[in-house]
């Protein structure tokens, strides 16, 4: 199984550390365009306007300054850094040992910075988005469309894909035709009547997250595994959950009512 992720747009910087230490991440196949979006993230966000190219409000203007230091911040496991509603409920930061390990062996928490990595690589906060087109590598989602494949497309093959992304991580990467890809989408239902939800997504995905690696059994390795592990959700965090046909191209879909 694999679970993909979005980062948080918030972050916990951490306070002490060593900086982030490229050779140390995961899919080191990464690292030239890593270095490559890192520097022009770092020159970008010493520019006036730039909050306006990374496409942020001026009021989060200090995060992005502090981009410019990206280099020499502390960076701490990307389990504690990636903040929000998504990881509060997922809880990364508070498995065990033996989950901890599932989770780095599972997860993938993509990035406009990074591209891909797992839990337990360390990083600094930084503010980018996905979905920005970034001076000096161009829209990011292409940039990462490119290179993504060589790194994921083998541990995707043949494995059930349980894909929690946002639109704009989407498009830096889709599954091989080989991969049970199932996509998480989440509705409400009041008085009878069904709507895509933003928060309560956030929310009940990162809820599933967390079943996935805490729950005793061994992962899901099919759709319809997953379906079944999501339902033993159902009473609790859900209301119902359905498992939606195959189609011939892009990914089924796995919805969860709250």
């Amino acid at each position: 199984m694999l679970l993909l992720l979005p980062p948080s747009e918030g972050k916990t910087a951490p306070r002490r550390g060593a900086h982030v230490d490229l050779d140390a991440l995961s899919s080191p196949a990464l690292n030239p365009l890593r270095a490559k979006v890192l520097d022009a993230l770092v020159e970008v966000s010493a520019r006036p306007d730039a909050t306006d190219v990374l496409h942020v409000s001026a009021g989060l203007a200090d995060e992005v300054a502090r981009n410019t230091s990206l280099r020499e911040a502390p960076a701490a496991p990307a389990r504690g850094v990636y903040t929000g509603v998504l990881y509060a409920a997922a809880g990364l930061d508070e498995l065990t040992p033996a989950q901890r390990r599932r989770a780095a062996a599972c997860v993938r928490i993509f990035s406009g910075l990074w591209g891909v990595v797992t839990p337990e690589d360390a990083v600094p906060a930084y503010r980018l988005s996905g979905g920005v087109d970034l001076p000096g590598v161009g829209p990011l989602a292409a940039a990462w469309r490119a290179a993504l494949p060589d790194v994921l497309d083998p541990e995707a093959d043949g494995a059930l894909v349980v894909d929690g992304r946002s639109a704009d991580y989407v498009a830096m990467w889709r599954p091989p035709a080989g991969a049970d890809w199932v996509a998480v989408r989440v509705e409400r239902e009041l008085d009878g009547k069904r709507s895509v939800v933003s928060h309560n997504a956030k929310h009940a995905r990162g809820v599933l997250a967390r079943h996935l690696l805490t729950r005793r059994p061994q992962p899901p390795k099919d759709a319809e595994g997953l379906a079944g592990a999501a339902a033993e959700l159902v009473g609790g965090e859900l209301r119902a959950v359905e498992l939606g046909a195959a189609r011939a191209r892009g990914p089924r879909t796995l919805t969860l009512v709250v």
